[in-house]
């Protein structure tokens, strides 16, 4: 007989001692399930027809048991030995779903419950979460089975084989596992100002006037993120609501906010009908809905100045002839800001996320309007994203997303332009692993990469021939129905552990050449790879991903490997999250230009501080932005929230002020969004309790 292997790899991915007397009592249970006696002979036979390696797995073994009962005419024994193999993995399963159940009972909350890919967002841990948290491990299952299918066909078996390989033991991370549906969406609502939702298997006609563009809108972001398994940007919004309250109260309605317009006892001003509808969708869409797994929609909207609203929305016509208006749109744009600040002192309200998009040129906003009006709402301790471009062709929104929108450039999406684009599928490189990995074996750390980033672009197109398959059978109405473009949808190659990673090789995490030429290097063999394998069918970016979960993974499963780890949750700055040396200056410096040049998917700076700012503080933090390329970026400030009397403030409190009670939790950005502290993850929570804010000395720019 051949040498044995010393280890097996179980189902789990870990290993264990390899027992061959465990395969010859799993074959005589067979047998006598059949009343079949194996001689002695008879069993020599079956373990010769079996081909060892080391470190193969259970089921690879289980599969050579069954070919060789076959093949050695045992077919009776065969088929008990696939009923028992079959029941087995059934018991296993259910005894696991068991098990999570208990665990997700006893966990503090739904994030920390979650197995597959916790988020704040689900606010109560309750039936409706966990009926949605038990079946992911299914799905898991069979994305990897669809997904190893087609890389066979299109690549090899080799191919599907190191796919798996590198998943298990943690190299890359497959996003979004847990769904069958594709990833964020940029939708145009043309198809729905035209047909209403009927084409994506709604029942409502066009909006007609504003209440039925009200209603209308929030039953077709309910549908329209039902297919999606990340965000829903509706960038258009705005405009379209604008539309509406032209044609009920003219092109002027905005000089006359002020007037009655009711008739009813109420008698509401314009203002007021305005603010309700304001009101009637924002607090429609922040509920939770079954189809998300009781979490409420991921919603992006958008704000323009105006040369980037004239960019994009110049030529832009309505269906019934007419054009967008500049003086409106952007009195209701700010309207619908201020309100939005206000009603956050009220309630907690996560979505939309807001995306301000300016135009820059010689280190300014062009629009200085506009540029005032966004240092305004910063100092009124309003929380949103601004995105600075000195082209039009670029957008950006929500967690970083970045898409191309026009044939002369790169462009962030999702929310702010880019109508109907997005990401089909994130794949993530966690370089922390991979480049530990390498070194540790003296490989050239590039080399490794190359293979590994080679790969994700090969799984990401056979993603992509499974996308077209489910078109071609009618599975994707808002394809379809022409909300998305399938052809102007990305396949993002995401990244984790930069940070991590640059420190393990010795780098000092701050603005200079060194640590600016390894970041230019890593990111730019993406992108190399990212144009080698673009066709008219398949583009790609590189994004930064957010990593509210799988950051928290991949320090887990790093350390237990005995990688350098630094921290327990793997951030997605260019800096170290609780560096308390670090200026503000630094931190949009790492955040700009020369760092983010081949993010062609996006980054995100969040600058975390103690306290509010002055408008003319943000002003020149903007104007600081422009000359460092930094061009997308939030200032997080903690609010408190009265856990006693539920009173909210902007500021970063120790006790309520309302009431005085120092039983308080604070809002702040888990990573795109903002959400109470408490509903983090435990791993989230104690990062965050390590994140630095700012205090007064580092305002200084």
């Amino acid at each position: 007989m051949q040498s044995l292997p010393q280890l097996i790899k179980k189902r789990n991915g870990k290993s264990e001692t390899f027992s061959l007397d465990k395969i010859k009592n799993a074959i005589i249970k067979a047998a006598k399930a059949t009343s079949t006696t194996l001689s002695a002979t008879q069993m020599d036979a079956l373990l010769n027809r079996l081909l060892f390696t080391e470190d193969m797995s259970v089921e690879e073994i289980q599969n050579q048991v069954e070919m060789a009962l076959m093949a050695e005419g045992l077919f009776a024994t065969a088929k008990a030995f696939i009923v028992y193999r079959n029941q087995h993995t059934e018991d296993r399963q259910t005894l696991q779903k068991l098990r999570f159940l208990v665990d997700y009972c006893n966990a503090a909350n739904a994030a920390s419950g979650s197995k597959f890919d916790a988020n704040a967002n689900v606010e109560n841990k309750n039936l409706a979460t966990l009926i949605g948290e038990l079946p992911k491990g299914d799905f898991i299952r069979l994305n990897r089975r669809l997904l190893c299918d087609r890389l066979k066909e299109m690549y090899g078996k080799e191919a599907a084989e190191r796919y798996l390989d590198l998943l298990n033991n943690h190299f890359i991370y497959k996003n979004d596992e847990t769904s069958l549906a594709n990833y964020c969406a940029s939708i145009t609502m043309y198809p729905w100002l035209l047909n209403g939702t009927k084409a994506i298997g709604g029942n409502s006609s066009a909006p007609t006037n504003l209440k039925s563009f009200c209603g209308g809108f929030i039953n077709m972001v309910f549908i329209v993120s039902s297919m999606l398994s990340g965000a829903c940007a509706t960038v258009e919004f705005l405009m379209y609501m604008s539309h509406f309250l032209e044609k009920e109260y003219g092109e002027d309605y905005y000089l006359h906010a002020d007037d009655v317009v009711d008739l009813s006892k109420r008698q509401r001003t314009l203002d007021k009908v305005i603010t309700d509808c304001f009101e009637q969708i924002v607090y429609s869409i922040n509920q939770p809905t079954g189809a998300r797994n009781f979490q409420s929609v991921f919603w992006n909207i958008s704000y323009y100045d105006r040369p980037y609203f004239e960019s994009l929305f110049g030529e832009f016509i309505f269906p019934d002839g007419s054009r967008p208006h500049w003086e409106p749109l952007s009195w209701l744009q700010k309207r619908f800001m201020n309100w939005f600040n206000a009603e956050r002192t009220k309630t907690v309200l996560t979505f939309p996320v807001e995306t301000m998009a300016l135009l820059c040129k010689d280190g300014d906003v062009i629009d200085k309007e506009y540029g005032d009006f966004t240092a305004e709402m910063y100092a009124k301790g309003h929380s949103f994203f601004t995105y600075m471009s000195d082209n039009a062709d670029s957008l950006s929104s929500c967690c970083r997303l970045r898409n191309e929108i026009q044939d002369n450039g790169f462009s962030y999406t999702l929310g702010a332009g880019g109508v109907s684009t997005g990401s089909k599928s994130v794949l993530t490189i966690n370089l922390n692993r991979c480049i530990q990995y390498a070194v540790n074996k003296n490989i050239d750390y590039k080399e490794y990469l190359s293979h590994v980033i080679d790969l994700c672009h090969k799984v990401q197109m056979a993603y992509n021939e499974n996308l077209k398959d489910l078109l071609h059978h009618h599975m994707l109405p808002l394809f379809d129905a022409g909300y998305i473009n399938i052809d102007r949808q990305y396949l993002t190659i995401g990244i984790n552990g930069l940070v991590e990673a640059a420190e393990f090789m010795g780098l000092e995490i701050t603005p200079n050449d060194e640590y600016k030429e390894f970041v230019q290097g890593v990111l730019g063999l993406i992108e190399t790879y990212n144009k080698q394998y673009r066709t008219k069918e398949a583009m790609f970016n590189c994004e930064m991903i957010p990593a509210e979960n799988v950051g928290v993974k991949h320090a887990k499963w790093d350390k237990a490997d005995g990688y350098f780890v630094p921290r327990d949750c793997y951030n997605s700055y260019f800096y170290r999250v609780e560096d308390n040396s670090l200026t503000i200056l630094d931190k949009f410096r790492l955040h700009g230009a020369p760092y983010i040049e081949h993010l062609t998917g996006g980054s995100a700076l969040h600058m975390n501080l103690d306290e509010h700012l002055s408008q003319a503080q943000y002003r020149q933090l903007m104007r600081v932005a422009a000359e460092e390329g930094c061009n997308y970026f939030t200032f997080n400030i903690p609010n408190t929230v009265c856990n006693e009397c539920g009173h909210i403030d902007k500021r970063n409190l120790k006790e309520c002020p309302h009431c005085h009670s120092e039983n308080v939790d604070y809002l702040t950005r888990v990573i795109g969004y903002m959400k109470r502290v408490s509903n983090f993850s435990a791993a989230r929570q104690t990062e965050a309790g390590k994140r630095y804010y700012a205090t007064k000395e580092k305002y200084t720019v």
